[in-house]
């Protein structure tokens, strides 16, 4: 399984993905999901993938083999996030296709992506890429686009994340969304690969490639369970756990029942 995270914010935007792979039970390798095109000071793109291996696979392989031979639409030549969209979208079908034709055995060969970047001063964007070769923006609600195995880590990113949110505290807030992910659901794992992308600066400065046994990824990681911790012992207590004896039940100290 996969997780990865992308959020945008009127600052930039933070990429985070996971990098284990499952065939199977016991087929568990690392493979890295997070792919990165850089021309500074004209564009960037993070692109996220979540799928099935061979098509995300061969869909990196040929945009960066499209850049090599200079076709007519590749990453460097398109104008908009848009056409950066359309275009992977199309690499994305055709590589479906090409797999679907070679299948006897009816394997789904769907792959989705998340794409984000920025080209020249139009405005960074993030875009999730579906296998059918559409596509959406994150909403002003809830900035953040997820892929993979969403639900464990979605809860922080709804109480936490807006648009105003500074980039720093996003970046460890897709961390903490990816360890609640990692210890929720064994198919996702270290390494991590974290982007935090400052807006119109045009180039990745900012990346950490964390491994399990990386310290800041360790300490991410145990401030957040102290701090949930210290959460729960700060809840309001029942009524009965009233450590003078006098109950803290209204009712009960008005004298008066009920039936």
């Amino acid at each position: 399984m996969t997780y990865c995270v992308a959020i945008n914010t009127d600052t930039g935007f933070v990429v985070c993905s996971d990098s284990r792979t499952n065939a199977s039970f016991d087929d568990v390798s690392v493979y890295r999901k997070m792919h990165t095109f850089v021309w500074p000071g004209n564009r960037v793109f993070a692109l996220l993938s979540a799928g099935n291996l061979a098509t995300t696979q061969l869909v990196t392989k040929r945009l960066n083999a499209d850049l090599d031979n200079k076709v007519a639409i590749n990453l460097f030549t398109v104008k908009t996030m848009q056409e950066a969209a359309d275009y992977v979208a199309a690499v994305n079908m055709s590589v479906q296709n090409v797999h679907v034709v070679r299948d006897a055995g009816n394997t789904s060969f769907e792959a989705t992506f998340i794409l984000a970047g920025q080209i020249g001063n139009a405005r960074h964007e993030t875009l999730m890429i579906y296998p059918q070769g559409n596509y959406i923006h994150e909403s002003d609600e809830h900035p953040y686009l997820q892929i993979g195995e969403t639900k464990y880590g979605k809860p922080i990113l709804d109480r936490v994340v807006s648009r105003k949110t500074f980039l720093e505290r996003a970046g460890r807030c897709a961390l903490v969304s990816m360890n609640s992910t990692i210890r929720s659901n064994l198919t996702v794992g270290p390494p991590i690969d974290l982007l935090i992308y400052e807006k119109d600066s045009l180039n990745f400065t900012r990346q950490l490639y964390l491994t399990e046994d990386d310290p800041f990824s360790r300490q991410v990681a145990d401030a957040w369970n102290e701090g949930l911790i210290m959460a729960l012992q700060n809840l309001p207590k029942f009524y009965w756990e009233n450590p003078a004896g006098k109950s803290a039940d209204p009712v009960a100290n008005s004298g008066s029942s009920s039936y």
